[in-house]
């Protein structure tokens, strides 16, 4: 698999987990600070997941989905191209994957009954996945996801079939490019998914040692700092990391993130407010540094201003009750008691709202 693909998939992962993590975290009151570590652990996870992965599991997986029952009948399609694909899907499940995975990539923008869409897409990230064909598997993987998004067995599926373009990925680094640092970089992240902090910091520092300009290491080793027991000392190495972050990287919205955290825990509103302010400058989709700009400014009893970002917020994350919890307090202690009322009516909804879901 090329590097670039390897870095792609990583950095899909993460980003999801990342978001999941902070919206759930932060809903709890939790800090920033410990769930910016979510996306190493995470991708260490699926390593070690798809290490476990037998000889054949990867056929076993995807057949156990192509095999689900139709739930409609496509009556949509024109009749040859529906024997067509359900010829390929029959050959895929017999592992006849060469002579399948032709016909159902060709087929793919040309099916539009939802049951056998799913099961083509199916039969196509399994096949892709058998022949190694990453990019096809990975394009299989994401149509799944966009259209029968929080189906269980899509879920499943793409955890397993990422979890293995990982696993490749990183054995070919290793094997290729031991000695580099990102081969270096990864072996770090790890250890910090083992909890191995001192390990995975000596590691990270190997890094700086070979080129100290490399972005993204000195915000590596804050996470390390802040993921040990809570000290004066360990808040301030990492407050020091992410100072040099910022110097190498200046558009590092997390760092910038970070910092203000580590002034919201102290309760210095000041200092909280001008790294939020300066992340979500940074980057404009990052939405939880306008949920803790939001608090931060409540916090300080400037509760004008915490309308903004917090409106803002609600609206990027309206399925997030901390949100609309934040929101209402602004809005009440501005004397704004309908407005109030409406976002903790909000809250009590979303609070309630049953998470995940299945393809109906």
């Amino acid at each position: 698999m090329p590097p670039s693909l390897f870095v792609f998939v990583s950095a899909c992962l993460c980003r999801e987990s990342f978001h999941h993590a902070a919206t759930d975290v932060l809903g709890r009151r939790y800090t920033a600070l410990e769930w910016l570590s979510a996306c190493s652990p995470l991708m260490a996870r699926f390593l070690r997941a798809a290490c476990m992965i037998p000889a054949g599991m990867l056929v076993a997986v995807g057949a156990r989905a192509q095999a689900r029952p139709a739930t409609s009948p496509a009556a949509s399609a024109p009749a040859a191209s529906v024997s067509t694909v359900e010829q390929a899907i029959d050959l895929a499940a017999q592992g006849r994957c060469k002579e399948a995975l032709p016909v159902l990539k060709k087929s793919a923008s040309h099916v539009p009954d939802k049951d056998l869409k799913y099961r083509m897409a199916m039969a196509t990230a399994r096949c892709a996945m058998s022949l190694g064909q990453a990019e096809t598997a990975v394009t299989a993987l994401f149509l799944l996801n966009r259209e029968f998004p929080r189906d269980p067995e899509v879920l499943y599926i793409t955890t397993h079939y990422y979890g293995e373009l990982a696993s490749r990925a990183s054995q070919e680094l290793a094997a290729t490019a031991p000695s580099s640092y990102q081969a270096l970089e990864l072996e770090a992240e790890a250890m910090e998914s083992q909890n191995r902090w001192d390990d995975a910091a000596a590691e990270y520092k190997k890094i700086l040692a070979q080129n100290a300009n490399v972005p993204g290491i000195h915000f590596r080793l804050g996470r390390v700092a802040l993921s040990k027991s809570e000290s004066p000392a360990n808040t301030e190495e990492a407050k020091k990391e992410f100072e040099e972050e910022l110097k190498i990287d200046p558009h590092n919205a997390a760092a910038e993130f970070s910092l203000g955290e580590i002034a919201r825990r102290g309760g210095q509103w000041d200092d909280a407010i001008q790294h939020f302010t300066n992340a979500g400058k940074m980057d404009p989709g990052f939405a939880e540094a306008f949920l803790a700009l939001g608090m931060s400014l409540n916090s300080d009893e400037r509760y004008g201003e915490a309308v903004g970002p917090l409106e803002r917020y609600v609206k990027m994350l309206p399925d997030d009750p901390a949100g609309h919890y934040q929101l209402s307090v602004a809005y009440a202690r501005m004397g704004r008691k309908e407005e109030a009322a409406r976002q903790m009516e909000m809250q009590r909804q979303t609070s309630e709202k049953p998470q995940g879901g299945s393809r109906p």
